[in-house]
């Protein structure tokens, strides 16, 4: 007889909030003054990834400026020596674009929620069955909301974060679908980190505050 599985939960407030936002900057700098934008629109989730160059080193000045009001993960982790330093920057939560249950072992250990990519239904089960926080349906532009009804067919459990290609539409789309929350990154940010008008952004920002709010989706 096996025992349950080992699972660390998502941020409350990440959950509360149905809604991460993927921060994708030229350096780390650059992340302050779009941050500020995001969190006064109401924005309680932001991914860092590890494209952007000085993730590492600018995280936890980030954390000591912004900590009290969101939630600050690190995405785009694929490797052992990575997910070790993001947990010693003291990410809230771990994203990596891909099926790893030896990363989904290593976060769980270390006590970091982590979600995994995966798109087929192979892939999606590996890690939620090896004990991640929820799995990253990616890209889930390619699928679409009415996948994970059927994902939860066999799966009824799954806790699913669809990423890549979600717009306005489609984050309601999927939260009625049954995503505990929806993983947005261009179509929220736009051009804020090449100099765009940032009032603009406040306002994109706010708008899928709005619907990601809304109790009935």
């Amino acid at each position: 007889m096996t025992g349950e599985t080992r699972r660390v939960p998502l941020p409350q407030r990440t959950v509360d909030a149905r809604l991460i936002v993927v921060a994708r900057a030229q350096r780390a700098e650059d992340y302050d003054a779009v941050l500020d934008v995001l969190v006064d629109a109401g924005i309680r989730s932001v991914e860092l990834t590890l494209t952007t160059p000085g993730t590492f080193d600018h995280l936890p000045r980030l954390i000591a400026r912004f900590g009290d009001e969101i939630d600050l993960g690190v995405g785009t982790v694929t490797n052992a020596d990575d997910l070790t330093r993001a947990v010693d920057a003291g990410a809230g939560y771990l994203v990596t674009p891909i099926t790893s249950t030896a990363l989904v072992a290593q976060a769980t250990t270390a006590g970091v929620p982590i979600v995994p990519g995966g798109l087929t239904p192979t892939e999606l089960y590996a890690s939620w069955s090896a004990g991640a926080s929820a799995v990253k349906v990616f890209p889930a532009g390619q699928v679409g909301p009415s996948y994970l009804k059927d994902l939860r067919g066999p799966f009824p459990d799954l806790v699913a974060v669809p990423s890549g290609g979600v717009d306005l539409a489609g984050a309601e789309a999927w939260l009625r679908a049954g995503a505990v929350a929806v993983s947005i990154g261009g179509p929220l940010l736009g051009d804020a980190f090449a100099g765009g008008n940032l009032r603009e952004l406040r306002e994109r920002a706010a708008a899928f505050v709005d619907v990601c709010d809304r109790r009935d989706s």
